[in-house]
């Protein structure tokens, strides 16, 4: 017997692990799917998840959201901030903002979502001094989620206008 016989024999019976490990897992989620089809035929709600709830979260999920920040009277005819305010009264028009809608949590998320992206880039400049003896993921997952909870509390609080813009914008367009 060569060695390369051996060889080529270790690795077809690691090829051959690797094969039948993967056909269980393509079982495993197929068996999954035929489930979740099921249930949705049998719920006949179009939900395929019971993780999914009706605000567009996860459970689980424990981010802050904007769905119980805005929600008095003086809300729906709210008058723009930041840069919004400025290109408002621009043409002699006055517009308001309905704090509430839909529309404007959805603009708020990707207002969030920009200021994440500008964090997320100040964030890399930082020399970090190596305490654990490595990158640790736990401490890595928890310093990102301390980040979004940031770039959430900076739109809410910062007035940076950004989505007050998109919702007037997309307001109008609709």
């Amino acid at each position: 017997m060569t060695v390369g016989s051996v060889n080529g024999s270790l690795l077809n019976g690691s090829e051959a692990v690797q094969s039948a490990q993967y056909k269980g897992e393509m079982s495993h989620f197929e068996d999954l799917v035929s489930s979740m089809k099921h249930s949705q035929q049998s719920s006949g709600d179009g939900l395929v998840s019971s993780s999914q709830i009706n605000n567009d979260k996860l459970n689980g999920d424990f981010a802050s959201d904007y769905s119980k920040t805005f929600v008095s009277d003086a809300d729906k005819h709210a008058r723009p901030q930041g840069a919004a305010l400025n290109q408002s009264g621009a043409h002699g028009e006055t517009r308001t903002i309905d704090k509430t809608s839909k529309l404007y949590q959805k603009s708020l998320e990707l207002e969030t979502f920009m200021v994440k992206m500008m964090l997320s880039s100040m964030r890399k400049t930082v020399q970090k001094s190596d305490l654990t003896g490595g990158n640790d993921y736990a401490s890595n997952m928890y310093e990102d989620m301390m980040y979004d909870e940031y770039a959430t509390q900076l739109t809410k609080n910062a007035g940076f206008g950004l989505a007050d813009q998109m919702y007037l914008q997309l307001d109008k367009q609709a």
